[in-house]
C-alpha cells in the first residue's frame, strides 16, 4: 500500500459505507484493481477507516440520539443478532466470503434486483411506507437486526439490507436510512474493536502505516459526512431504483471481468 492507495480507499469507504451498495464489496474490488495484496495490515486498515465514517454519523446525529432516547434499546436489540452471527461465522467470513468474487457478484445482483422489485410494489401501492422509527417496536428492531446479519456476506450491504428490511415493515425510506446510520455505530465499532484486539501492533507501526491509517480515516470521515447529508435529502424525494440499477450494472461488469 502507498499514500495514493490510502486516499482512494478512504474515498471508497466514505462514499459507500452508508449507501446501499456494500462498502465491503467496493473495498475488496478497489483493492483488487489497485493490486493491493491482502495482508494483516490491509485487513486492519479496511476496518479502521470505517471508524472515520462512523465519526461522521456521530457529528451529524449526536443531538438527535440524545433527543430520542427511546431508540437506544431498539438499536441494541437490532445489534445483537449481527454480533452473534459475526462471532459465530468470523473465520468463514474472512477466509471464504471475502475471497469469493462469485458470492460478491451474486449478492450485488440479488439485492439490486430486490430493490427494484420492492420499489415497483411501492409505486403500484401494494406496499405503503408510512411509519417513523420513533414508533418502532422491539420485535421490529429484532427483525431489522436479523436482516442486518445477512450483511456478513460481502455485496449484500449492511445499509442496503437494513433499509430494505425496514421498508418491508412499512418504514419510510429516509427514516430507514437514519436508523441504518445509527445502527452502524455499535456494529462497526464492535467489529473495529475485535480487529484491533487481534492485530499485532508491530504491523501497524511499520514504516508509513500510521500515516496511511490517518489519511484513510480522515478522507473517509469527510466523504461520509457529505454523503450522509446528501442521502437523506435524496430519499425524501426519490426511490432506491437507481441503486438497484447500479448494483445490477456493477454485478454484470464484474462478471464479465471475472470471465
Amino acid at each position: 500500500m502507498n499514500l495514493i492507495h490510502a486516499f482512494i480507499l478512504g474515498i471508497v469507504e466514505g462514499l459507500t459505507e452508508f449507501l446501499p451498495v456494500s462498502s465491503t464489496a467496493h473495498l475488496i474490488i478497489a483493492s483488487k484493481f489497485l493490486h493491493i495484496s491482502q495482508s494483516e495490515f490491509q485487513a486492519f486498515f479496511e476496518i479502521f477507516i470505517q471508524s472515520g465514517a462512523i465519526l461522521a454519523v456521530l457529528f451529524l446525529y449526536f443531538f438527535y440520539v440524545l433527543e430520542h432516547k427511546e431508540l437506544w434499546g431498539k438499536i441494541i436489540a437490532s445489534f445483537i443478532p449481527t454480533a452473534i452471527v459475526g462471532l459465530v461465522l468470523e473465520k468463514i467470513i474472512k477466509k471464504v466470503f471475502f475471497n469469493s468474487m462469485p458470492l460478491i457478484i451474486s449478492s450485488m445482483f440479488l439485492i439490486g434486483l430486490l430493490f427494484i422489485i420492492f420499489e415497483l410494489l411501492v409505486k403500484n401501492k401494494k406496499v405503503k411506507l408510512d411509519k417513523s422509527i420513533n414508533k418502532m417496536s422491539y420485535l421490529e428492531a429484532l427483525i431489522i437486526g436479523l436482516g442486518q446479519s445477512l450483511a456478513v456476506v460481502p455485496g449484500v450491504s449492511r445499509a442496503g439490507i437494513v433499509i430494505l428490511t425496514m421498508m418491508g415493515q412499512r418504514f419510510k425510506r429516509d427514516q430507514s436510512a437514519i436508523y441504518s446510520f445509527l445502527l452502524a455505530v455499535p456494529t462497526i465499532l464492535a467489529a473495529s474493536g475485535l480487529e484491533i484486539i487481534k492485530t499485532d501492533f508491530k504491523v501497524i507501526t511499520v514504516a508509513n502505516n500510521l500515516l496511511f491509517l490517518g489519511v484513510g480515516f480522515f478522507i473517509s470521515l469527510v466523504t461520509a459526512y457529505l454523503v450522509v447529508r446528501w442521502f437523506i435529502g435524496f430519499l425524501q424525494k426519490n426511490s432506491l431504483v437507481v441503486f438497484g440499477v447500479y448494483r445490477l450494472i456493477l454485478a454484470i461488469f464484474l462478471l464479465m471481468f471475472l470471465l
